[in-house]
């Protein structure tokens, strides 16, 4: 356990007319709920029960008191940060402006954004020691969890270092939090606990920790699109381009990427292969996740930087940006290596899934090509440049509120509270109104 402050929000605002075009759709308890600009504005102004303590703006500003000691996973042990606290009503939409800085050094802009990623980068940290508890190496680095030996040997066949590479890979968005949350921490400003939002039930399978999960890796919908969008060479998103699914059957229903139970790990029912087929369609459906989750991060740190007004802030987010990407370039190759697998049929939820040879009819080519895993020269800021290698998207409009909703549609908040999204929407929201020092809206 560490020490962990709860979250306020930034003082020095000026409110700006809402935007239209900022919404975000989810659904909770099997109701849909659309937010968009005005609706968060009102939301955020009734009184709502506090998410990281009881201190006020007035008080975090005058004399911040010390916050309590909440419950974190034993891997983050000596690792604490801190931090004043402020109820999530003082979490008002606004624009943050980089001129409007805080006495202790840090903007508010600057801090919106930070919150917002280390929001993130707690999500992905809880994916990954998911992953790392049942298919990676669970050590003194990344402990928690004991191995799932089938799951395990189903995930090798994308590449025989896989657990490594998963281990590696949580243990770089473990120190992207806390070091996050401790730089606002010794810029006086506040920190971001997502703590009591760990509500959402564990994998039953032999090797998962049973404890609480702010994300679910049970029921997802996962969007390959960036297979080929990676490949195109005259897409691109920040241009309006569209780009067609590397595995259809994965974008439709919901889809396992970790054993349920351990009813979903099974020996081979034919020669050759190491697990059953379904096993090892959640190993692959796994394998595409790991590179659709780093693909937005890659995009996610270059968008929101270019909103930023500390060089040293840049410097963060360039540096943990670069990782994003890293593990992108892994992930994107490893998927390439998902055996194909034919239709087959969840025992469970009656959902179908399959694996094409994506170097074979009807895919093939460029666009699908499995060892093209370096991005290809593509359109970039208007179509009369010439074609630039880059990542995309980077276009900054919305980009914390569009990575929300993509998490979202994803399913893995499948099961948490409306209070939950709340909070990360008006996080969200914070971080992509903030607005660089000399620019003008």
């Amino acid at each position: 356990m560490d020490l962990r402050k709860k979250l306020q929000s930034s003082d020095h605002t000026v409110t700006p007319e809402p935007s239209p075009e900022t919404r975000l759709s989810v659904a909770v308890n099997g109701s849909s709920l659309q937010y968009h600009v005005p609706e968060l504005y009102n939301m955020a102004k009734k009184s709502s029960p506090s998410i990281t303590g009881s201190q006020t703006l007035s008080d975090a500003s005058a004399a911040p008191e010390a916050a309590r000691v909440s419950k974190r996973r034993s891997f983050l042990k000596g690792m604490g940060v801190a931090g004043a606290a402020l109820s999530a009503g003082a979490l008002l939409p606004k624009i943050l402006y980089a001129d409007d800085s805080a006495a202790a050094g840090i903007t508010s802009g600057d801090a919106a954004i930070l919150r917002f990623l280390a929001a993130a980068e707690i999500i992905e940290t809880d994916i990954w020691q998911q992953y790392n508890e049942l298919a990676g190496i669970q050590d003194n680095e990344v402990p928690g969890g004991s191995g799932n030996s089938l799951f395990t040997q189903a995930v090798q066949q994308l590449d025989g270092d896989m657990d490594q590479y998963i281990h590696d890979n949580t243990e770089d968005e473990l120190s992207h939090e806390v070091f996050i949350n401790a730089y606002l921490a010794s810029k006086g400003s506040p920190t971001v606990d997502l703590d009591r939002f760990r509500t959402l039930p564990s994998s039953k399978a032999t090797g998962a920790q049973q404890i609480g999960r702010l994300t679910n890796l049970m029921q997802l919908t996962v969007d390959t699109s960036w297979w080929t969008r990676y490949r195109s060479r005259k897409g691109n998103p920040d241009l309006g381009d569209s780009f067609p699914q590397a595995v259809p059957s994965l974008a439709v229903g919901k889809h396992p990427a970790i054993p349920r139970t351990d009813d979903d790990v099974q020996p081979p029912s034919r020669s050759g292969a190491v697990v059953s087929d379904f096993t090892q369609a959640i190993a692959n459906t796994a394998g595409f996740h790991f590179a659709w989750i780093e693909q937005g991060g890659s995009s996610l740190y270059p968008q929101l930087a270019q909103r930023v007004s500390s060089l040293e802030v840049l410097r963060i987010l360039l540096s943990i940006g670069g990782t994003e990407i890293m593990h992108f370039q892994t992930w994107h190759d490893k998927a390439g290596n998902a055996p194909p697998i034919p239709t087959i049929k969840d025992p469970k939820t009656g959902v179908t899934v399959s694996f094409p040879d994506l170097n074979a009819s009807p895919f093939g080519g460029e666009d699908f090509q499995t060892n093209l895993i370096l991005p290809e020269p593509t359109a970039f800021l208007n179509r009369s440049l010439p074609a630039c290698s880059i990542i995309r998207p980077t276009a900054t409009k919305n980009a914390a509120l569009g990575a929300l909703r993509a998490l979202t549609a994803d399913g893995l908040f499948i099961g948490q509270s409306k209070e939950f999204f709340d909070f990360m929407s008006t996080l969200a929201l914070q971080a992509d109104q903030a607005v660089r020092a000399g620019t003008h809206v």
